[in-house]
């Protein structure tokens, strides 16, 4: 029924290993896929990974820094694997324990680890535990509530008691109704005892002192009641129409605000009308050569000291329930010492309420609710049975786990180095494609604007393609950022060549089509970068989807980025999951082009609530390759990996 099992190390020696009968594929292949992609990305949070036709079900022992794997085929449904797992990571762990306690790589490889036939037993009993037990016998009429039941009860008369003659539950709801009866005889009892005290409470059983102060008290409660009535001020009378709001500057007549007769300098149109485009602050930009500054967030220039008072102080409150304030010097001392863990192992108990809290800040910062969890989650597998030191706190070891686990979520599996991969695609006489994609209104033209200038800044020359034939005005907003970045760079400085071109074919066009005949015109006018724009698109749209499917397919690009704005939260997992699902369904190869990086936009709108990063690199587990900082051409800056966690970390 299994295909393998086997038991290594963290630092990846392997200690016993079984394969089943007929089983001539090496494990190594899944082994390393599981690796790879859950325990190193830090995605440990659920215990099962699919790869190919196999299921892996996998345990962490972190006590003794071991992962415990068995695989079998994904058709099979064997509910034993959990229990069995476990089992073998306790008979293991106990057979075992002295020679794992002594760590060592060395320690390791001389020690012999003899486990087949423990593992057979174990083995066996798990599958004669799961096989389908005998169907539970019928039972006998005897024992069935209808046997209860007499023949005179089950019989009706006409003229008869229907209380005596209507027996099972007629004569037990009867009994019923009379037990009922009984509190309601003592409900009426009380009640006229109630009634008997409202009597003598009233007028009858108060002395004549008593009965006029009432009086006094009662009088003078509706002259004060009339009095404030009366003092109310009356309903202000609603005004006969609205009136007209008058602006300052607002002029009294159209001709005020006619200016066609004057030019942007502010004479008249016969005057001088040569313009500068350098003189426009926003054109005034510095050198971007070389790689992309780091992204600064604000909460990363601060000490860390404050953020781990603050985290402890959170934690602490939670754990010792003593205040600085009431219980002085020596009362905040011992409730410091009760939150710290003295040298023993941590459980799921002892980390359930720091990561609660955990979990509801990461929410708080943007992170997608799903993501928070899943995160958590691995946190707590990663942490289970972790022996602590002795004056450590669980709220500052959970904290470190998550920090390392964000800044390893963040940190990409693969570099993308555009500048180098520019220059290879050079040496081999064909333009670097870049297809960018998204939903509607997260700044795909813009920052594929602040790209052509980074590139452009290198030395490279860019063919920027107009796919976006659906959106009015998407064309001219090219043109504008062209006739602009040849104005920073002007032709006469390359040779006469304008840096930057536009290869448009109006508006209504199969953008697949186009995105084609660009990069078969920058093969051939020798053009470096080849930069395809795409409309907007939501990702609930079928045929908008299957067409950038149809654009990806046909043309191959080099390099694929998702742009997605850093505003979003639970709707960062959505966007990304559809976009990747359109692109592998439609795609015509089996190994099918999906996204390959992230730009992340409009990041100085958000201030330290930098969740949207988390959700976006763990779910396609790609890097973000450039961050969006503001409206100029400047604005463009690469992730720094621990500014966002110090960020997303500050409380």
């Amino acid at each position: 029924m299994l295909d393998f099992f086997t038991i290594f190390s963290k630092g990846g020696i392997v200690l016993w290993c079984f394969q089943g009968a007929g089983v001539t594929e090496s494990f190594t292949g899944p082994v390393n896929a599981l690796i790879r992609s859950v325990i190193l990305q830090e995605r440990s949070g659920n215990n099962s990974f699919t790869h190919e036709a196999l299921s892996l079900k996998y345990k962490l022992d972190n006590e003794f820094e071991l992962i415990f794997v068995v695989g079998f085929q994904k058709i099979l449904t064997l509910t034993y694997v959990d229990k069995f797992i476990d089992d073998v990571q306790l008979h293991f762990r106990d057979r075992y324990k002295n020679e794992l306690e002594h760590k060592g790589a060395l320690k390791l490889l001389s020690n012999n680890f003899e486990f087949e036939d423990e593992f057979q037993m174990l083995l066996r009993e798990a599958e004669e535990s799961c096989k389908a037990r005998s169907p539970a016998p019928m039972r006998s009429f005897k024992e069935s509530e209808k046997s209860q039941k007499t023949v005179k009860s089950m019989i009706e008369t006409k003229g008869g008691d229907k209380g005596k003659d209507q027996g099972g539950k007629k004569s037990k709801n009867t009994k019923k109704e009379a037990a009922a009866a009984e509190p309601v005889k003592g409900d009426q009892g009380k009640a006229s005892t109630a009634g008997q005290k409202t009597v003598e409470n009233g007028n009858q059983g108060l002395t004549p002192e008593e009965i006029q102060k009432n009086r006094e008290e009662f009088y003078r409660k509706r002259t004060t009641g009339t009095a404030e009535k009366s003092s109310k001020s009356p309903k202000p009378q609603k005004p006969k129409e609205k009136q007209r709001r008058v602006w300052d500057m607002g002029g009294c007549s159209t001709k005020e605000l006619d200016y066609s007769a004057w030019n942007g300098n502010g004479s008249p149109n016969g005057g001088d009308q040569t313009q500068e485009p350098l003189n426009d602050p926003v054109m005034q930009l510095s050198s971007m050569k070389g790689d992309l500054l780091s992204v600064d967030c604000e909460s990363s220039e601060e000490d860390e000291g404050g953020l781990e008072e603050e985290e402890e102080r959170v934690v602490v409150k939670e754990t010792s329930k003593i205040s600085s304030k009431k219980g002085g010097g020596f009362g905040g001392m011992f409730g410091m010492l009760k939150g710290l863990v003295g040298s023993k192992s941590l459980t799921q108990g002892d980390m359930e309420p720091v990561l609660e809290k955990m979990r509801e800040h990461l929410i708080a910062k943007n992170v997608a609710a799903d993501i928070a969890s899943q995160l958590c989650d691995s946190v707590a597998k990663k942490l289970e049975g972790k022996v602590m030191g002795t004056f450590t706190t669980v709220a500052s070891t959970v904290k470190q786990a998550l920090q390392e686990s964000l800044v390893q979520i963040l940190q990409p599996k693969r570099r993308v180095d555009i500048l180098r991969d520019v220059m290879e695609a050079q040496s081999q006489r064909k333009p670097f494609v870049i297809t960018f994609c998204g939903v509607n209104g997260v700044g795909k033209s813009t920052n594929l604007a602040k790209i052509s200038f980074w590139l452009i800044e290198n030395g490279f020359t860019v063919l920027i393609a107009a796919c976006d034939t659906f959106r009015a005005g998407a064309v001219e907003q090219l043109r504008t950022h062209q006739r602009r970045l040849n104005s920073l760079h002007p032709p006469e400085q390359h040779g006469g060549r304008p840096v930057v071109q536009l290869y448009e074919k109006g508006y209504g066009k199969d953008a697949a089509g186009i995105a084609m005949e660009a990069i078969a015109y920058a093969r051939n006018q020798v053009f470096d970068v080849v930069l395809v724009d795409t409309a907007g698109r939501m990702q609930d749209n079928a045929p908008l989807m299957t067409a950038l499917a149809k654009l990806i397919a046909v043309n191959m690009p080099d390099l694929v980025l998702f742009v997605g704005e850093a505003l979003v939260g639970n709707e960062a997992v959505d966007q990304l999951v559809k976009f990747n699902q359109a692109l592998a369904d439609h795609s015509m190869s089996d190994k099918p082009r999906l996204i390959d990086g992230i730009v992340l936009t409009k990041f100085d709108t958000i201030d330290d609530k930098v969740g949207a990063a988390i959700s976006m690199t763990y779910i396609t587990g790609q890097p973000i390759v450039f961050v969006g900082t503001g409206q100029t051409y400047n604005d463009l800056r690469s992730l720094n990996a621990r500014a966002v966690v110090s960020a997303l970390m500050k409380a």
